[in-house]
């Protein structure tokens, strides 16, 4: 466990080299990678979606490749394409960059609806499909997307069944005044980006996230994540509640958390603290409460709000 901590610890500290004051941020994305579940990072341009992709990517020696998602992209751009090669008079299956161990998907939201789905038998089953014959892609594979949510123009929102793939949503937000300046002060003569170090690699990812499976969780809290799950889908202000997939999403991610702080058990300050980032993409807000405010952020809050924590 001590090694393990270690390992966390340093990975964290390589980012924040990079990402300033957005420890809560840079931790989510961490446990998603622990988890072996792909992130959304959703917020407006310029507060570092794709600095900390690149960061994390950097920290951990392995394959990173991005996609910049954009209207003309097509399918096989993303998996890869079968062709003739002449001299040796065979089909040959060249891989696209989704073959790498951590993807940033760049801008998701702004290639068509066709070109978005091809990623997802990459997420769900960490494999491709090309021309009938199936390729496996190197593990671990982490998928990292950015969207921008208040630039509508030219853009494909994703449909509820591919934000369902995503473990977690996460939001980095403004940073402070004060550490607005500390970004300025590391960025005078290089960008902090270039001294990011490897401190893990494949090896050192995939042991980790053996060891998010054998976090224990108690029977008491499993039936607590359900019945949060559960409330979702009766509540007043919500059209569509969570699936099932959302309480494994909970499970695993209180897992991660628990690693991270470290600790072998999960505890209900766990499952509070990811409540937010593993369900609010999930949820479907009636029109009419949405006119008035209601956000599934809100929704989530009132879930936990409600619902006894066990004893």
């Amino acid at each position: 466990m001590r090694e393990t901590d270690a390992n966390i610890k340093a990975l964290i500290a390589e980012i924040e080299k990079v990402i300033v004051g957005k420890r809560e941020a840079i931790e989510l994305v961490v446990v998603g990678l622990l988890c072996r579940g792909h992130i959304l990072i959703e917020d407006i341009p310029g507060l570092g979606k794709t600095m900390l992709a690149r960061a994390l990517a950097k920290a951990v020696a392995c394959e990173f490749r991005r996609i910049q998602f954009t209207p003309d992209l097509l399918p096989a751009d993303i998996t890869g394409t079968t062709v003739y090669e002449k001299g040796h008079g065979k089909f040959t299956f060249r891989p696209g960059p989704i073959f790498a161990n951590i993807v940033l998907a760049d801008e998701i939201n702004r290639a068509t609806p066709k070109s978005q789905s091809a990623r997802l038998e990459s997420m769900e089953e960490f494999q491709v499909t090309a021309d009938g014959i199936t390729h496996q892609l190197p593990q671990p594979v982490f998928i990292i997307a950015t969207e921008n949510p208040i630039e509508y123009e030219g853009t494909y929102p994703l449909p509820e069944a591919q934000l369902d793939r995503f473990l977690m949503r996460v939001q980095i937000g403004y940073p402070s005044p004060e550490d607005e300046v500390t970004i300025l002060q590391r960025q005078v003569i290089e960008h902090p980006i270039e001294n990011v170090q490897p401190v893990l690699n494949t090896a050192h990812i995939m042991a980790l996230q053996h060891a998010v499976r054998r976090v224990h969780i108690d029977p008491s809290l499993q039936r607590y994540m359900v019945d949060i799950v559960g409330r979702s889908r009766d509540h007043e202000a919500v059209a569509l509640g969570a699936s099932p997939r959302g309480s494994l999403a909970m499970m695993r991610c209180s897992q991660g958390v628990a690693l991270l702080q470290g600790r072998d058990y999960v505890e209900p300050d766990d499952i509070k603290g990811i409540a937010e980032a593993a369900l609010s993409h999930r949820l479907t807000i009636k029109a009419d409460h949405r006119m008035r405010g209601i956000n599934p952020a809100k929704v989530v809050r009132d879930l936990l709000h409600s619902v006894p924590v066990p004893v």
